[in-house]
């Protein structure tokens, strides 16, 4: 348990979680973009038939599920740090619970992203 008794420990923890989340994002966002390149190369040389897709597609795999556990991590750290603040602590107008969701709800929807991108897949 904190006992600092200062409100600006909330704001750190709320901080750091938020930066998670910026970077989680990113990682999915590059992971996006080199799936869609492998797309890209593969309608360039569509004559070919056997288009090498499968780098791409994998590493791009790969980004976005890194951003799904830095997204998830960035969660369950934040939770933990919550768990050991003092209610003064936490400013009455804030609501604590955001951050976490918003981390939950970016690693659910790149989960999802993964889904939609295996299932639209036809290497």
């Amino acid at each position: 348990m904190s006992d600092l008794n200062d409100p600006r420990v909330y704001f750190a923890a709320e901080r750091t979680a938020l930066a998670w989340n910026r970077t989680a994002l990113t990682l999915m966002a590059f992971g996006f973009a080199v799936e869609r390149f492998g797309l890209y190369m593969k309608i360039m040389i569509e004559q070919n038939t056997s288009p090498e897709r499968d780098g791409p597609f994998w590493f791009g795999i790969a980004f976005i599920l890194m951003g799904c556990l830095f997204s998830a991590a960035a969660a369950k750290q934040y939770r933990g740090i919550l768990k050991t603040l003092k209610p003064i602590e936490i400013p009455a107008q804030a609501n604590p619970h955001l951050a976490l969701a918003l981390n939950l709800m970016i690693a659910a929807l790149s989960a999802a992203l993964i889904v939609y991108l295996f299932a639209t897949n036809t290497l």
